[in-house]
């Protein structure tokens, strides 16, 4: 299974497995990096010029792990061990109920590709514990459940209408 730098583990043995599409992929199969920041990797830029832009992946014989820029982060809607969907609330600095978990970690031989999934914290806890897999076959933690239904109650509570006095009142 693969590891962080300190050594725990992110609960995949091949990241690429479960990462998408890039981040810099356009809707018409361009490199957005090449495009918008052909300063910071020229050679990379003149190569992707000459091929018109076309993402590295584009190529029938390449995947990619193939490109130097690759990065795969997550939306963080659902947690991809567990499906919890995320319930954020405006205004509120409680702790989010997805974290944004790294699945690779570049080595001194590799290219640095970021891929990341969104997990619960208490999936993310128990992956980097050791004892769970990403790809696990499980169901929301009864107390990642009832943290996601309180957030609901509040948040159906923000959407009821009440008068400036009502919510005086109620203060």
């Amino acid at each position: 299974m693969e590891r962080t730098p300190t050594g725990t583990p992110v609960g995949v043995d091949d990241p690429y497995a479960h990462a998408g599409r890039c981040d810099h992929l356009t809707s018409d199969g361009r490199c957005r990096y090449a495009l918008e920041r052909a300063g910071d990797d020229p050679a990379f830029a003149a190569a992707r010029r000459e091929a018109g832009y076309a993402c590295v992946a584009a190529d029938e014989d390449a995947t990619w792990r193939d490109c130097p820029h690759y990065r795969s982060t997550t939306d963080g809607r659902e947690c991809r061990r567990c499906g919890l969907e995320d319930v954020r609330i405006a205004h509120d600095d409680s702790r989010p109920l997805l974290e944004e978990h790294h699945l690779s970690y570049g080595g001194s031989d590799d290219p640095t590709h970021e891929i990341t999934v969104a997990l619960c914290r208490w999936c993310h806890a128990k992956v980097h514990a050791g004892w769970a897999r990403v790809d696990d076959d499980a169901g929301p933690d009864a107390e990642a459940l009832a943290a996601r239904e309180a957030r609901r109650s509040e948040e159906r509570r923000e959407f009821g209408f009440s008068t400036a006095a009502e919510r005086a009142d109620r203060e």
